[in-house]
């Protein structure tokens, strides 16, 4: 367990508040012209509230509806109800499930066959941190290796040097050279880093700090640098940084699946189980 120095505490209940108050906020702005994201959003926000303790204050039954009624007849979900599929919908609907272990209620041979599912497929024919690579790819690359066993095909020192290099003087890190740091790399950068064991190669305090720095102590929720507006989106990417960090009294977060590590051994555990039986 990582111990930190005095550099401000985690508002876990705040956040808490804010994230359950933007889910009744429908009629809000915000909401509106977010409303073909929500499905990211639940991942977002529910993900959050589990990784603080915290999932048992939302309803279940109500969202898992919810999520049913957003999957179409091709198996793919849509990022609400009636609109259309997407791949990035779809994984977000079966980790909230997970979260729920409600993956039961899913046909799972009807979402695993998905055309739209099976023509994405990634080719890496080579792979190296250039200026021109976004961290989002980076993530994607690393965590697909990393489930598949096939880490050992990476540099990683190379890779973990372009990292790491991410950190900038406030402790923050940022997506490319010479660009303004943002919290939502705590995840990027990091869960990279761990995946390839070059973590220790960054400042873990200075990017605690940062994290915390940009907190709304009085209404809640994480901004991308300090005094900016708040948002869901890294409201949780602050709360999974600071977990893959080992923030003291956050649940632990899987590095690769993007889901609290508890919720990826019921999965497993689930799946040996049924072997056995």
């Amino acid at each position: 367990m990582e111990i930190f120095g005095d550099m401000g505490e985690l508002a876990a209940e705040k956040h808490v508040e804010y994230i359950l108050s933007v889910e009744k906020k429908k009629d809000s702005f915000e909401s509106v012209v977010m409303e073909h994201l929500r499905m990211n959003g639940a991942y977002w926000g529910l993900t959050t509230l589990d990784l603080l303790g915290k999932l048992h204050a939302v309803d279940v039954d109500q969202i898992v509806s919810w999520i049913i009624k957003c999957q179409h007849d091709s198996g793919g979900f849509g990022g609400n109800i009636g609109h259309d599929p997407h791949v990035l919908y779809t994984l977000s609907a079966v980790q909230v499930l997970a979260l729920f272990d409600k993956l039961d209620v899913l046909d799972i041979e009807k979402v695993s066959t998905c055309q739209m599912l099976l023509d994405c497929k990634m080719k890496m024919d080579h792979f190296q941190g250039t200026c021109g690579v976004k961290l989002i790819h980076v993530f994607c690359c690393v965590g697909a290796l990393a489930i598949t066993g096939a880490l050992h095909h990476i540099d990683k020192d190379l890779l973990g040097w372009w990292l790491c290099e991410r950190q900038v003087k406030s402790g923050g890190l940022n997506g490319r050279p010479e660009k303004l740091p943002d919290v939502c790399y705590s995840w990027w950068v990091l869960s990279s880093l761990i995946m390839i064991d070059r973590v220790h190669w960054i400042n873990k305090e200075k990017l605690v700090k940062y994290i915390l720095d940009c907190q709304d102590l009085d209404n809640g929720g994480i901004s991308d640098r300090p005094d900016d507006a708040v948002d869901v989106y890294h409201t949780y990417f602050g709360v999974a940084g600071l977990s893959l960090l080992e923030y003291t009294g956050l649940k632990a977060i899987d590095p690769a699946y993007a889901l609290p590590v508890d919720v990826v051994n019921r999965i497993f555990i689930g799946r040996q189980s049924k072997k056995e039986s």
